[in-house]
């Protein structure tokens, strides 16, 4: 759809592959997909972010005000002048191996190690975004073996990098996560084989051979978009009806 419209989204569940028991996961969520053609940039892509994030959470503040007021009285206080912190102050951009070096730096005792090509926990979003005073921030160039099949490469060396950036935001860490889409057919079909992938993504593939547009998306999830304004711990709690792992019983 982008190659015709330039500009679209998609609003609808989403199913997790992981068995992930936590209060940070469900099995079934609902995600926010924008895409957006004609760009090489991932700075137009964290515009968009940002301004969705910001736009969209000025309207519930202005539409729902005493719902919100209510949560953060009696489940988030103080939450609200949080919430203004981060409306109010431009987001934080590092780069992947900036943010492995404050990890490394920091005297926190993390349960999970940091080194450079370690995948980032929520430990670890959680410190960056507090290094950063609490304001939004976004984690840029990923290395190319943590990121999907798609992302575009950087053909940056020695650190092998892709574009791709995550949302982080307090509170909840990881809140969106996007990427330039590889639109060179020969380097899609080189990675693609590279991970015995290249016969089941055949039709992918058949997308770009006669040609694409440098493109872009992200996803944000919208419980953890309620999580992050509401002030609430538990992702669970913000959906009517749960869905996580084996919690089904037929």
């Amino acid at each position: 759809m982008t190659g015709a419209f330039s500009r679209v989204y998609t609003f609808g569940p989403t199913f997790r592959a992981e068995n992930s028991q936590s209060r940070h996961h469900l099995a079934e969520f609902y995600m926010v997909e924008a895409e957006i053609a004609f760009t090489e940039s991932l700075e137009d892509i964290m515009m968009v972010m940002e301004n969705l994030f910001k736009s969209t959470t000025e309207r519930v503040l202005d539409k729902c005000a005493d719902d919100v007021h209510l949560f953060h009285k009696y489940v988030a206080p103080g939450h609200w002048d949080s919430l203004h912190v981060m409306l109010k102050n431009k987001f934080k951009v590092i780069t992947y191996s900036e943010a492995i070096d404050l990890l490394n730096r920091s005297s926190e005792n993390f349960v999970f190690k940091t080194e450079w090509g370690c995948d980032l926990q929520k430990e670890h979003e959680h410190y960056l975004v507090k290094h950063c005073g609490d304001v939004p921030v976004f984690v840029i160039n990923y290395p190319y073996e943590l990121k999907p099949f798609y992302a575009r490469d950087n053909n940056d060396d020695p650190c092998h990098t892709v574009a791709a950036v995550d949302l982080l935001v307090p509170g909840v860490g990881e809140l969106c996560g996007g990427t330039l889409r590889e639109e060179r057919e020969e380097l899609l079909r080189t990675r693609l084989a590279n991970a015995d992938m290249e016969e089941p993504y055949q039709w992918y593939l058949e997308l770009r051979q006669f040609g694409s547009v440098p493109h872009g998306g992200f996803g944000m999830g919208f419980e953890r978009y309620l999580q992050c304004v509401l002030g609430v711990n538990n992702i669970k709690d913000v959906i009517p009806f749960p869905r996580f792992s084996h919690s089904c019983r037929l």
